[in-house]
């Protein structure tokens, strides 16, 4: 037990290095793994690792990044490696530029170890698409760190704009109706006559939109992305922001942050079930009793973003979906899982919500997301049924 005392200090550092990397390593995990090493001999390397690894990998794909990250951080140092060379590994871990200057003067690495990818970068050109046209048509859960940060450019730039519809409020206009009452106003001041006859015409205003986000360890490698494309939304539009986990959180005023690196790190802070389980239900459910009367006036489109794994009572979540439906003049889901090959909504979240959405949509690129847009540019001024 001492030596586990004494192991804890850079058992938190290295569970840091992991969250950096992008794997899910909070205070849950480090108290599981605190556990787990309690039960074993910590002299045996092997069992050291494979205790670790049961509790910090959760989906096949992390294994690469935390061996890498492991043979970093715990394994002794190669005299006969050079500088910053990662011990028995070849790849690097995918950690921003930032983070990794910090990580290699923590562990004396050479920096350029740390954040190397090994994955296929695009070239300029090829087959008479640009490198930006094919980062357009990539999928968000194979992108690198470099190609995210594009990507964080290219959703800032996007050219989105809500459809506009018509409000009860009137203003002056050459066409339209006869505006009786300006009208008699002139013609009073002209001694009764009837000199001219104005006219007037309902104002427009572009639709909210409602955002609501599914942030469980499902959609753990999406989420960044989905926070960088509600941020860029929210700058030019009038957006209500949600996510959920296993509850529902309002981020509305944490998006309007102008600098978005910011802004994520106040939503980081401010939402504690991020990568938890995944209660749509629930979710959905709280919003319609707490917020729903407060965002959804003035023909309000809804768009939830989730892959549809959820542990709640498929019946339940059906209800709800029912409830919002008739409050909102769209709704319309999201599941970035539709973008892969093969794929069918067959979990028991996404059989119960298909029925009650009026768009299917996929949101793994940013060409799908671009589709969206050009979706609720062109939306209907009537209320779809």
């Amino acid at each position: 037990m001492p030596e586990l005392i004494d192991l804890l200090p850079r058992l938190a550092a290295f569970a840091r290095l992991l969250h950096d990397a992008g794997l899910e390593a909070g205070p849950r995990r480090l108290t599981d793994a605190t556990r787990a090493l309690g039960l074993i001999d910590l002299k045996q390397h092997d069992d050291f690792r494979c205790a670790l690894r049961s509790v910090f990998v959760s989906r096949r794909e992390d294994i690469p990044t935390f061996e890498a990250a492991f043979d970093i951080f715990w394994a002794p140092p190669d005299p006969r490696a050079s500088a910053g060379v990662i011990p028995g590994r070849n790849r690097a871990l995918p950690l921003s530029p930032e983070r990794s200057k910090i990580w290699a003067q923590a562990l004396g690495l050479n920096a350029s170890q740390m954040n190397r990818e090994n994955q296929t970068e695009f070239p300029a050109s090829s087959s008479g698409y640009s490198a930006e046209e094919l980062l357009r048509h990539k999928d968000f859960e194979q992108m690198t760190w470099a190609e995210t940060e594009q990507v964080r450019r290219l959703l800032e730039q996007s050219p989105w704009r809500m459809a506009e519809r018509r409000t009860r409020r009137l203003r002056p206009s050459p066409t339209g109706r006869i505006d009786l009452r300006r009208s008699a106003r002139q013609a009073i001041r002209s001694s009764g006559e009837l000199m001219t006859l104005f006219r007037r015409k309902p104002r427009v205003r572009r639709r909210p939109l409602v955002l609501i986000c599914d942030v469980s360890g499902s959609m753990e490698r999406y989420s960044r992305l989905l926070m960088i494309f509600a941020h860029a939304i929210a700058r030019r539009e009038d957006l209500e922001a949600f996510v959920f986990s296993t509850r529902l959180t309002r981020i509305t005023r944490l998006l309007r942050q102008r600098d978005l690196d910011r802004a994520l790190d106040s939503v980081s802070k401010g939402v504690h079930d991020f990568s938890g389980g995944t209660r749509i239900g629930d979710a959905v459910g709280d919003f319609n009793r707490r917020w729903a009367r407060r965002v959804l006036g003035h023909g309000a489109v809804v768009i939830i973003v989730s892959d549809g794994w959820d542990r709640g009572d498929p019946a339940h979540l059906s209800a709800e979906l029912v409830h919002l439906r008739r409050s909102a003049h769209r709704l319309i889901w999201l599941n970035p899982l539709l973008g892969s090959e093969g794929y069918e909504p067959l979990t028991r979240g996404m059989a119960a919500a298909l029925p009650h959405c009026d768009d299917f949509l996929t949101a793994h690129n940013v060409q799908a997301l671009d589709d969206l847009g050009r979706l609720l540019g062109s939306l209907d001024s009537r209320k779809s049924r």
